[in-house]
């Protein structure tokens, strides 16, 4: 079995695959700080009671852009499994041309997304939009060029500036609306983030297909924790929750 963990700046996302297969996700909070042992305990644990053996784990692979979570992570792995994860880094073999000006300021969770897009969607323009602590949107060739992209504050980045920016405004649960039009102050912030971002999704992804594929719309994926929010919006042709830890699973596989 394979375990994939990606490293964010809120969670850790974690999937385990049984021959290509994943057959167990799980999240938890990456704060910084935590030890090699809380994370190393957790990450047994979770695999425990989820019936799955710790030491059926062959192989592991992470990308993260928490950098000083990296080392507790990694030392988590050699204490715990008794092996040295893959990470996901520059240097190694993704299948893309980065056309960043600097390479190395991509964030890896945004190449696994895009590894993960050109082997599942093969021969397809991609705009894939990671909805987590921040909206990522990343454009990919069917030639499996990586472009560039966007990044903009995420919805609970979002909600949490209004809630201690402001004396009046309360934290509100995200939700998605039918209404654009509120009548409380909790439903008029939560339209406005909801309806916001399917406002933001449309204009940059039109701008994004005019500039990169002549006006021609990609197929656009969406990925991240909360991308199910918005499966009724019409933004995205796709929601796949595990596109990360699959472009994980690939580069693994590409690298041994």
């Amino acid at each position: 079995m394979i375990l994939c963990l990606d490293v964010g700046n809120t969670q850790i996302f974690g999937g385990v695959f049984d021959d290509g297969q994943i057959r167990l996700r799980f999240r938890r909070n990456s704060r910084t700080g935590a030890s090699s042992d809380e994370i190393g305990v957790f990450l047994r644990s979770v695999l425990r009671e989820n019936d799955i053996d710790p030491r059926s784990v062959k192989k592991i692979a992470l990308c993260t852009v928490v950098p000083e979570v990296l080392h507790s992570v990694k030392n988590a792995c050699l204490k715990y499994f008794q092996l040295n994860p893959f990470v996901l880094q520059a240097g190694v073999k993704t299948g893309l041309r980065v056309r960043y000006k600097n390479p190395l300021e991509v964030g890896a969770d945004r190449i696994a997304n895009a590894i993960a897009g050109t082997h599942l969607y093969p021969n397809q323009n991609l705009l894939i939009i990671d909805f987590g602590t921040a909206t990522t949107y990343c454009a990919v060739t069917k030639e499996k060029d990586y472009l560039g992209g966007v990044i903009t504050a995420g919805l609970r980045i979002s909600m949490e500036a209004l809630e201690s920016r402001t004396s009046r405004l309360p934290a509100v649960e995200i939700l998605p609306h039918t209404d654009c039009l509120a009548k409380t102050t909790v439903e008029s912030i939560q339209s406005g983030l909801y309806f916001g971002t399917i406002g933001q999704v449309k204009e940059i992804g039109s701008r994004i297909a005019k500039e990169a594929f002549g006006g021609e719309m990609p197929k656009v994926i969406g990925t991240g924790g909360i991308a199910s929010l918005f499966n009724s919006a019409g933004i995205f042709d796709e929601e796949n929750p595990d596109l990360v830890l699959t472009g994980l699973h690939q580069a693994l596989m590409m690298n041994t």
